[in-house]
This record gives C-alpha cells, sequence and structure tokens, in this order.
C-alpha cells in the first residue's frame, strides 16, 4: 500500500513539475489576418494572458469585450491578451474557412481588437494539447514560460485583473 502511496504522489509532483510553472511556450504560426508571429512576441510584455477560445463557446464569447478592456487597461503595466480560436484549423491544420469567418465576426462584433492566432501544429501538440475545454488561459513571462496554473472558464474584467495583479506582484 505504501508502494502504491508512494507512485501516486511521484507522478502527482511530475503532472504537476509540467503544468505549473517551467513550461516553455513556442510556436511559429499566422495571427488570423495572416501576419507571421513566432514565440519571440512574448519578449515584447512582461506578461502575456493568453485566451483559448471557441467560436462554439457562449461563455469564450461573452468575457471577449473584457479582454479586450484588459489588454488596452493594462498596456503600460506590460501586460498583453492574445487569443486562439481553438475551432479555426482541422484536423490536418488547415484553416477552415466557415469558423474563420465566424472568428472573424465575433472579434469584431465584440471588439476583441487584440492578436489572435491561428493555432499551428506545434502548438496542438505542445502547450495546446492537454487544453479539453475552453475558455482556458495561460498565462506566461517575456522569456515564454508559462506562470502558474491553466485557468479554465470565463472570468470577468475584476477577477482577471486581480489575477493580473497577483502575478504581477508575485514575479517582480
Amino acid at each position: 500500500m505504501k508502494k502504491i502511496t508512494g507512485v501516486f504522489v511521484l507522478l502527482f509532483a511530475l503532472a504537476s513539475a509540467t503544468v505549473y510553472g517551467e513550461t516553455k511556450i513556442e510556436f511559429n504560426t499566422k495571427d488570423l489576418k495572416g501576419k507571421q508571429v513566432t514565440d519571440s512576441i512574448f519578449a515584447e510584455n512582461e506578461l502575456t494572458m493568453i485566451n483559448v477560445w471557441g467560436t462554439f463557446c457562449a461563455p469564450c464569447i461573452k468575457e471577449m469585450p473584457d479582454l479586450a478592456k484588459l489588454n488596452k487597461a493594462n498596456k503600460s503595466k506590460g501586460v498583453r491578451v492574445i487569443g486562439i480560436p481553438i475551432d479555426v484549423v482541422g484536423r490536418g491544420g488547415s484553416i477552415q474557412s466557415r469558423e474563420k469567418r465566424n472568428a472573424d465576426a465575433i472579434i469584431d462584433a465584440t471588439k476583441a481588437d487584440y492578436t489572435h492566432l491561428v493555432p499551428s501544429k506545434e502548438m496542438l501538440s505542445g502547450f495546446l494539447y492537454g487544453i479539453q475545454a475552453v475558455p482556458a488561459t495561460i498565462f506566461v513571462d517575456s522569456s515564454g514560460n508559462q506562470i502558474g496554473d491553466i485557468y479554465f472558464g470565463a472570468r470577468s474584467q475584476k477577477d482577471w485583473q486581480k489575477i493580473i495583479d497577483s502575478i504581477l506582484a508575485d514575479n517582480k
């Protein structure tokens, strides 16, 4: 029984190490406008908030205006919001025209004028691999390292601001 407990503790510790803390986020993709974007985008800010969303997800769409406000309100603090509409690519990695049009329409309607990235194959097999629900939010430092947990579920602008302020305070 002690051996089984020890194995579970070890597995939990290993799982925690991969999710919390030192996960390096690397990618080379395009934004929804067709501009090439790499993980070097993280170096432009102290903190990047990556929000993974879906065109089918009402809570995702509902929080997008708040994310746009957060992006503007925190620019002077070195904080940036990036969106990733998870369903704009198919299984083979090609852009799905209908979903991209839907994503563009949602972005316009919600005034979510921050950068939105097309999820590349390397993103889908890398840091996005374990995400099974949206919205999901990941915070990344200027070196591209994931900070803390993956947050699942939508939150208000006020709640996200508290999380952002806490992360900034903890990482000074």
